[in-house]
C-alpha cells in the first residue's frame, strides 16, 4: 500500500497526518509502529487519520494513535495540527471545523501565523470518570508509588492525566516517576503525567510523560491538565502562558463547569509518499 502523508508538529510534538477520506487506508498495529519508528519509519509521536464524520453535526471524524500503536481518545497539538492539516490540504475551506474523536466533538479555529485556538471542553474531574480509583472527588489525591506518596491533581481531557507540583522542572524526575505513574493501578486505563513548575498566577513551565510514548516535547492535553489543575489549587489565574520544552501554549479556563480553551501553533514539516 502507497500512502500519501504529510509530517507535521505542535511546538515540537510530532505527527504523521494521514487523509483517509480522499485514500484508501487500512493500518494495522504493525503498520503503525512501523511509521512511528524513528530509524526505519517516518517517526513521530503519533499518528493522526483523518477520517469521514460519523455524527452529521460535524465537519470530520480524526482517530490518534500512539507510536507504540495504542489508539487514545484526545490531543491537544494533533488537534491544532488537524485544523491546520485539513486546510491547507484543502479538505474544508472553513476556519471554524467541528472535530469527532474518540474524546468527544471539538471545536477548531484556524488563525492567522499558523495559530489554532481550540475548545478543549469543560475538563472531567470526577475520579471514576478520569478514570482514578478515588472514593470521593478532590483537588488533589495521595498516590503512593514505589514506597514514597506524591500529591497529584487528576484530571480528564478527554483522556486521563496526573498532575504533580514541582519546584523545578528541569530537574524532575519526569522519566523514571512518569513511567511509574503511568502504569500505577490507580489508573487502570494508564496516564499522562505532567510536572508543572508554576513561576507566578500567569506563567508555569511544565514537561510530560506521556503514556505509550514517554516525554514529548510538547502535550496540548496535558497543559490544559495542568493549567486546571493548578487553577482548581488556587495558584493561577484564568489565562496562563504554559512553557513546554517545545514552545509555548496559552491555556484559558474560567472554572468548573466552563471550557478549556488551548491557542497555540501548528506546522507542516513536509509532504511524501512511504510503501508499507
Amino acid at each position: 500500500m502507497r500512502l500519501k502523508f504529510t509530517k507535521m508538529h505542535g511546538l515540537g510534538n510530532d505527527f504523521v497526518m494521514v487523509d483517509a477520506i480522499t485514500q484508501r487506508v487500512k493500518l494495522s498495529t504493525e503498520k503503525i509502529r512501523a511509521i512511528g519508528d524513528r530509524h526505519t519509519g517516518i517517526g513521530c509521536d503519533q499518528l493522526l487519520v483523518v477520517e469521514a464524520p460519523r455524527n452529521p453535526d460535524v465537519d470530520f471524524r480524526y482517530r490518534i494513535y500512539n507510536a507504540d500503536g495504542s489508539e487514545v481518545e484526545n490531543c491537544g497539538n494533533g488537534a491544532r495540527c488537524f485544523a491546520r492539516f485539513v486546510h491547507e490540504r484543502r479538505l474544508t475551506s472553513k476556519d471554524k471545523i467541528l472535530v469527532e474523536t474518540a474524546g468527544g466533538i471539538l471545536e477548531l479555529n484556524v488563525q492567522e501565523r499558523d495559530q489554532v485556538s481550540v475548545d478543549m471542553g469543560a475538563p472531567i474531574l470526577e475520579p471514576q470518570q478520569v478514570p482514578f480509583d478515588a472514593d470521593i472527588q478532590a483537588e488533589t489525591y495521595p498516590l503512593e508509588v514505589d514506597g514514597e506518596v506524591y500529591t497529584v491533581g487528576a484530571v480528564s481531557m478527554g483522556n486521563p492525566h496526573a498532575v504533580l507540583l514541582v519546584e523545578d522542572v528541569d530537574s524532575a524526575p519526569v522519566t523514571t516517576l512518569g513511567a511509574a505513574i503511568e502504569h500505577h493501578p490507580r489508573f487502570p486505563q494508564k496516564v499522562n503525567v505532567g510536572f508543572l513548575q508554576v513561576l507566578d498566577r500567569g506563567s508555569a513551565r511544565l514537561r510530560v510523560f506521556e503514556r505509550g510514548v514517554g516525554e514529548t516535547r510538547a502535550c496540548g492535553t496535558g497543559a490544559c491538565a495542568a493549567m486546571v489543575s493548578a487553577r482548581l489549587r488556587g495558584l493561577v489565574d484564568e489565562e496562563v502562558n504554559i512553557t513546554l520544552p517545545g514552545g509555548s501554549l496559552t491555556i484559558r479556563w474560567p472554572g468548573p463547569g466552563e471550557p478549556v480553551t488551548m491557542t497555540g501553533p501548528a506546522t507542516a514539516v513536509y509532504h511524501g509518499q512511504i510503501v508499507i
